[in-house]
């Protein structure tokens, strides 16, 4: 069974085990650990630690019952935090996940629930604290049998999802809804569509084909007024620069035009491909190879990781043959978080599982 990510609260989960983010000390931290505890029972659990476990650095882990948890367990990793990515804490936050599992399957459990251990308080990255956990789930599950899952619980991540989940409706219902009625009825997809913002605002969408008759005139006469207005008469030196720039790349390959896109919004190929939760091998292949076409699913995560625009990742996509699909929904909410500017590929994998789509990270 693939890795699963889930909205919800760890303390919740009906699996056999949860997995808490522990102090090395027998007290409760913040954050997770501090609700597990308090979930659990928070005496009757310290006592425990104190008694039976004690002292345990990080990287290791243990484990404890349930107590009054749904969980019959809770390993405890005891989890690692991130200063500046240079003193062993990808290696001890591996070793979380690592042990956990294998303590898991010592223990004969079924299924288990992560949380996204070492974020939060404890400062890990979240997108490269996902990276690192799918990296070794997925190398635990293709050997073993056991259900994995990821929970995503907190304030800013509950937060933007109910910012997005309205807006997003409304967006797969102009697209994808309204491509099926014109392809079905021959109604214009997106006339007059009200769509929400992750802001809580909202706007109507006024567009329609060009060749109805009504609408040439509306063109016509948009065209008439742009042309006689002072913005077609001054072009800003900086656009024209930018523009050369962009016309000097009309030849480049998907590799050739990625790169160019990251260092010309001055990141590091690092910060994308941890960004975009995409594995390192693969950007490398992509890096090093002028003519590599990456899957389209890749190209869309790496456009994300890059934080293009809309019109950067049409280009982009198009030169590796790709376009983005109205009749698509991973398309349609690809393009909504892009073009409401919205970088998140956990959330967007979440959004993903929630509209029973297949998942990207997992």
């Amino acid at each position: 069974m693939p890795i699963k990510i889930v909205r919800n609260d760890i303390t919740r989960m009906t699996t056999e085990a949860i997995v808490n983010t522990a102090n090395k000390y027998p007290m409760a931290g913040s954050g997770c650990d501090s609700a597990i505890y308090m979930a659990a029972g928070y005496d009757e659990l310290l006592k425990y630690r104190k008694e039976k476990i004690g002292v345990v650095p990080e990287g290791e882990v243990f484990i404890t019952p349930g107590f009054a948890l749904p969980a019959k367990y809770i390993i405890h990793a005891v989890s690692p935090t991130y200063v500046d990515g240079g003193r062993d804490e990808e290696k001890k936050l591996r070793s979380c996940y690592r042990k956990s599992l294998k303590l898991a399957y010592k223990y004969g459990v079924a299924s288990i629930s992560f949380p996204l251990i070492s974020t939060g308080s404890l400062g890990y990255p979240r997108e490269e604290a996902m990276r690192i956990a799918v990296d070794e789930i997925n190398s635990f599950i293709m050997k073993n049998d056991m259900a994995v899952y990821l929970v995503v619980f907190d304030h800013e991540s509950t937060e933007l999802g109910e910012k997005i989940a309205g807006g997003l409706e409304a967006y797969i219902d102009a697209v994808y809804v309204g491509e099926q009625s014109y392809k079905e009825y021959g109604m214009n997809p997106m006339r007059g569509t009200v769509i929400g913002c992750p802001d809580g605002h909202t706007g109507t969408i006024q567009t329609a084909r060009l060749d109805e008759p009504e609408m040439s005139d509306h063109v016509n006469q948009s065209v008439k007024a742009a042309v006689s207005s002072d913005i077609c008469e001054v072009f800003e030196e900086a656009h024209e620069e930018r523009l050369e720039e962009r016309m000097k790349h009309i030849s480049d390959t998907f590799s050739e035009y990625l790169l160019f896109l990251i260092s010309n919004k001055n990141m590091t190929n690092s910060e994308v491909w941890k960004r975009a939760i995409v594995d390192k091998k693969v950007f490398s292949k992509i890096k090093n190879n002028r003519g590599y076409h990456p899957q389209k699913l890749t190209a869309l995560c790496l456009c994300v990781g890059a934080r293009l625009n809309l019109d950067e990742t049409r280009d982009l996509l198009a030169r590796a043959g790709y376009a983005l699909s109205p009749c698509d929904k991973t398309d349609i909410i690809f393009s909504y978080f892009i073009e409401n500017g919205i970088y998140d590929m956990i959330e967007l994998d979440i959004q993903l599982e929630e509209h029973g789509l297949p998942c990207i990270i997992s």
